[in-house]
């Protein structure tokens, strides 16, 4: 399918676009247009059954008293700062050495995306029977060898850790990926010059390798803290935002906010706060690596 172009007399086709409407209606379907209902819902008095009312700035006065919401966002940005290095350095030394010409290197690639393609909800589920108090694996062996289980979902520290742990086996693959494709568009010459001049390993990643992955760097920076500000199902299936609310972190709390307490004003609101501590976030960080140029 083709027309005419007015300007340059040649043919252009709107085959392409055909293709992309789809997915054009998808997202303003489920995307633009549940953000601006969000938007607008933030400005009234709504549980979802009631008619409207509006309170104009009320929800989002209230948000700077309620202690609860900074203190979810605060525990938030401390597993953000946690998860992102970890599975930055995990993601790029795993395709760092799947880089390489070794034997079967498409099945570990293959093994290592595969937790990537599974439901967060059955992520948390399989951790939560490995590590669960009573019935996981884990305590299992250890009461097994004669120790004494550990309360991996029933004390803070353990669960957080455990939560990190999952965090990080769902979503290493994923950005590995995107490491791969970074490293595999770095010319060898590079390192075929740096070899030459006696350069070390180490000093190749160092003034090479690091350098010019510096615009994947910034994806998988962004994206990954991204990830992590917006964590729900993982955390829900796994812990239930438990010990108390140790676990709870500010997407899980939004939602209580709005289907259990059926604040949706007050939740769509937070939702707004969230979405702009996010995009301020993302714009500092391209902004400090100047757009991830090299």
């Amino acid at each position: 399918m083709t027309y005419k172009s007015s300007k340059s007399g040649g043919k252009s086709t709107i085959a392409p676009y055909l293709f992309v409407l789809p997915n054009l209606i998808i997202f303003f379907v489920f995307i633009v247009i549940p953000a601006i209902l969000g938007l607008l819902y933030s400005f009234y008095e709504y549980d979802g059954l009631n008619p409207m009312t509006f309170i104009g700035l009320d929800n989002y006065l209230d948000i700077f008293k309620n202690m609860e919401f900074w203190s979810t966002l605060g525990k938030t940005a401390i597993y953000a700062a946690i998860v992102v290095p970890l599975i930055y350095g995990i993601a790029l030394i795993i395709a760092s050495l799947l880089i390489q010409e070794v034997r079967f290197r498409g099945l570990f690639r293959a093994i290592y995306y595969w937790p990537t393609m599974i439901s967060f909800i059955i992520v948390g589920l399989t951790w939560k029977w490995i590590f669960g108090d009573a019935f996981g694996i884990v305590n299992y062996l250890l009461t097994w060898i004669g120790l004494e289980p550990i309360a991996f979902l029933s004390s803070s520290f353990w669960a957080n850790i455990v939560v990190i742990i999952a965090t990080v086996w769902s979503r290493v693959g994923f950005f590995m990926v995107i490491f791969i494709a970074g490293l595999q568009a770095i010319p060898v010459d590079y390192y075929e010059a740096g070899r030459l001049d006696g350069a070390s390993k180490l000093r190749l990643f160092w003034s090479i390798t690091l350098p010019l992955l510096k615009p994947t760097s910034l994806l998988v920076v962004m994206l990954s803290l991204i990830d992590a500000f917006k964590a729900f199902p993982l955390m829900f299936a796994l812990t239930g935002g438990g010990p108390g609310k140790e676990t709870t972190f500010i997407v899980q709390y939004i939602y209580e906010v709005g289907f259990t307490k059926q604040e949706l004003g007050l939740a769509s609101a937070m939702s707004v706060v969230l979405f702009a501590i996010i995009g301020i976030f993302s714009a500092l960080q391209f902004r400090l690596s100047k757009g991830g140029a090299v």
